[in-house]
């Protein structure tokens, strides 16, 4: 099994609560209905990304 097939067999099984301006929410939404794209997938893209530059930077 690769290693993208391993991430999409983990189930979304949590949610992370934030609070945001709501200007900066509606533009963020907006940019990504524009790039036909989700908010959460755009989150959830942001957050792998952060924890594996972390990973990385202490291993």
């Amino acid at each position: 099994m690769t290693e993208k097939k391993k991430t999409k067999a983990k189930k979304k099984n949590s949610q992370l609560v934030i609070r945001i301006n709501d200007e900066q929410r509606d533009e963020f939404v907006s940019l990504c209905e524009e790039l036909d794209t989700s908010a959460a997938r755009e989150i959830r893209r942001f957050i792998r990304g952060f924890l594996e530059e972390h990973e990385q930077s202490e291993g």
